[in-house]
């Protein structure tokens, strides 16, 4: 292809360019993915344009034995590149340790064989015999099954960690072990056999076949490989250019830049962590020579990547398996979502400028041309990210509106020399998208054992009555129950996010915690959304918060406290999902209601949002800085302005007025206490020596 350019092409930052260079990379710790060449890349690369293939010819012209044979061949095609895609991660050894550590061993091919015969084994022996003796396994059929059930939980350590298949575990010997509870217990049960425990998970549609892994082969990888045509078009780079130019004069355009850029690039993405090290990596070097601390700048990068998996259209993979379980379409599921990203953002937004007034950031001159002239050029990256959301308002369904707008992108790509995707480039976007959804279907597989077990034995019914009935043990007024129930459940989903992927978080807290929360009579949407972003803001709590430790090795400043600062930024999301069960306006939140009580609740909440950026930042915009007392009442001011009922919005703005004449007072009578030391800009930190690996396609989901 050749080099040449248009006159008007992608802008180089010719002020951060070379500094982004020497940004450390992140390698994340839980997907220790291998960058495979030569000939094992390219067998892994056409296996995976084939499931890419599959997919987009099972949108159009379905496999007529069903969807649970194409789920069969689905998982026939992804489990094995997993073995062969991520290490073990098990230490050897070092007489058997291989040089190379991006070549598989020979065990990964074994399992990766294995894993093929398995898969297709109700395919190749006769698929309508072997659904036949659903309930009557044979030997061999019990023998594969458990296979299978092995190499499963492998993948799933593989991709995601140890924690997850060890929850799968725990599952598994509930069900198998569960008789031997004491039958006074609310969650003893007569116990399953080995054989039944098999046939639901090998042989039935709650099982590795259920609705996770529907959701993954039917909508995920679509979004994956949209986001890999995208990307390779040149609209990743769009995006972060557009915002830098959109905000290059301004004081706290730095900042601001971050942010945007995570929302554009999130977008196309929807993972948080990839989304924190994309951006960071272009974003850091502006955001240092503004006089960013390292762990300030850093929890603002985890924060605004964090909403790649709350921005519309391309929600993280829980939004799917969302609109499946409440039977709902994914564009309803985008709506409810608009309220609430509007929200996130805002938060973050607030919190950047009062950072920028406390740290006296400076505006850094960039040579990037106008956003205008950007938009003018470049502007029709947005087509096909439109085109979803048309598409899918005039009835067009999700798995064709995202086909459409990826032949879209295609077509756009020759717009730009730099960006056309030629056949090679074609087959590379959509091997990188099935890639990208490995990690995906590897944790919906093993989501499918939580959810096959909790079935068959009732377990989410049992758990929720359990938590409902603690509730009504403290406290007898029913808005008290729905109160501390809402309290526990937040809790219990918070730390349940910080063992497991974002996808999973969902799905087990869903058949949890979901039935608690209808049981109060709270709506199946805001239940469900509730459970979603709770799931979702587990990326940036401490102890774990991966979107914070991926932003912290760009930075290079210390983990731990950049996850706190990344948690301030992100707190007013951790309140605002309360609201929608709380009460019976917070439906309107979600979009759901009279286009008056939607006006008056989106407002009442954007108050909240603002004090609650006060009472963390300790700053009153347009002001000055805010002491302890005006911080203690916006926090206050915040919560009650979160119940949205008339009264506590009434005290919540006397509160407000308060705390703002007390910071006026302030620096009326005082005006040198309000301005902050000035700062100098931090010295660039170095590059850690177990940062050196490639950045984590953009396309990885952390999703899961």
């Amino acid at each position: 292809m050749s080099d040449a350019q248009p006159p008007i092409n992608r802008p180089t930052l010719t002020s951060t360019v070379d500094e982004a260079a020497d940004v450390p990379a992140f390698d994340d710790e839980e997907r220790p993915a291998r960058v495979l060449t030569g000939r094992i890349g390219w067998g892994v690369a056409v296996v995976a344009f084939a499931v890419a293939v599959l997919v987009l010819v099972q949108v159009f012209r379905p496999l007529p034995q069903g969807s649970q044979y194409y789920l069969i061949i689905f998982l026939a095609g992804t489990l094995p590149l997993v073995f062969l895609a991520y290490r073990s991660g098990v230490p050897l050894p070092a007489r058997w340790r291989r040089p190379d550590r991006d070549r598989p061993t020979v065990a990964d091919w074994v399992l990766a064989v294995l894993a093929v015969g398995v898969c297709l084994y109700p395919v190749l022996g006769g698929y309508n015999a072997f659904l036949d003796r659903q309930g009557l396994l044979a030997p061999t059929d019990v023998a594969m099954g458990a296979v299978l059930l092995i190499l499963v939980v492998e993948a799933c350590r593989r991709t995601t960690g140890w924690v997850l298949p060890l929850v799968c575990i725990l599952f598994l010997a509930y069900g198998y072990y569960g008789g031997l509870l004491p039958q006074s217990w609310s969650i003893a049960h007569a116990g399953l056999d080995f054989d039944q425990i098999v046939d639901a998970l090998y042989n039935s549609g709650s099982g590795f076949y259920g609705t996770p892994l529907d959701v993954a082969a039917s909508y995920v990888v679509l979004f994956t490989i949209y986001g890999a045509v995208l990307d390779l078009s040149g609209a990743g780079r769009f995006f972060v250019d557009l915002s830098v130019a959109a905000f290059r004069r301004s004081r706290s355009a730095a900042g601001r830049t971050a942010v945007a850029s995570g929302f554009l690039l999130g977008t196309v993405s929807g993972s948080g962590t990839a989304t924190a090290v994309s951006v960071g990596a272009v974003t850091w070097p502006i955001l240092r020579r503004a006089g960013y601390p390292p762990e300030q700048a850093g929890g603002m990068l985890a924060a605004a990547g964090v909403g790649a998996i709350l921005s519309p259209p391309t929600l993280g993979a829980a939004a799917f398996i969302v609109a499946e379980y409440l039977g709902v379409s994914y564009l309803v599921v985008l709506g409810w979502a608009m309220i609430p990203t509007v929200l996130y953002y805002l938060g973050i937004l607030l919190a950047v400028e009062i950072d920028a007034r406390r740290f006296r950031v400076r505006a850094v001159d960039l040579e990037v041309p106008s956003a205008w002239r950007l938009l003018a050029r470049f502007g029709y990256h947005f087509s096909s990210l439109v085109a979803i959301v048309v598409l899918l308002a005039v009835g067009v369904s999700a798995t064709r509106s995202v086909v459409y707008a990826t032949a879209l992108a295609f077509l756009l790509s020759f717009l730009d020399r730099k960006g056309w995707l030629t056949p090679r480039r074609l087959f590379e976007a959509l091997s990188v998208g099935v890639r990208g959804v490995l990690p995906v279907a590897a944790v919906c597989a093993a989501a499918g054992i939580i959810t096959a077990i909790t079935t068959k034995t009732g377990l989410g019914a049992q758990l929720a009555s359990l938590l409902v009935r603690t509730a009504e043990a403290m406290a007898d007024n029913r808005t008290a129950v729905l109160a501390l129930t809402v309290v526990f459940a937040a809790i219990a989903l918070a730390l349940l996010g910080l063992a497991v992927p974002v996808t999973a978080s969902f799905i087990i807290g869903w058949v949890i915690i979901g039935p608690a929360l209808l049981a109060l009579d709270v709506p199946a949407p805001a239940a469900a959304m509730f459970v979603f972003y709770y799931s979702v803001l587990s990326e940036v709590t401490p102890p774990t918060a991966l979107a914070a430790v991926g932003a912290s090795a760009i930075t290079g400043g210390r983990t731990v406290p950049t996850m706190w600062q990344a948690l301030k930024y992100a707190l007013p999301a951790f309140l605002v999902p309360i609201a929608f069960v709380l009460t019976d306006s917070g439906e309107y939140l979600l979009a759901r209601g009279p286009w008056l009580g939607i006006v008056w609740t989106t407002a009442a909440a954007c108050a909240a949002v603002a004090a609650l950026a006060v009472a963390t930042g300790g700053w009153l915009l347009g002001v000055g800085r805010a002491t302890a007392i005006p911080r203690v009442l916006a926090a206050l001011a915040g919560l009650l302005l979160l119940y949205l009922h008339p009264i506590t919005i009434a005290i919540a703005v006397a509160l407000l007025l308060v705390a703002a004449v007390l910071v006026w007072w302030r620096r009326r009578s005082d005006p040198a206490a309000t301005v902050p030391a000035a700062r100098q800009a931090p010295t660039p930190a170095a590059p850690t020596p177990d940062a050196q690996t490639s950045p984590p396609s953009s396309l990885e989901k952390e999703s899961t």
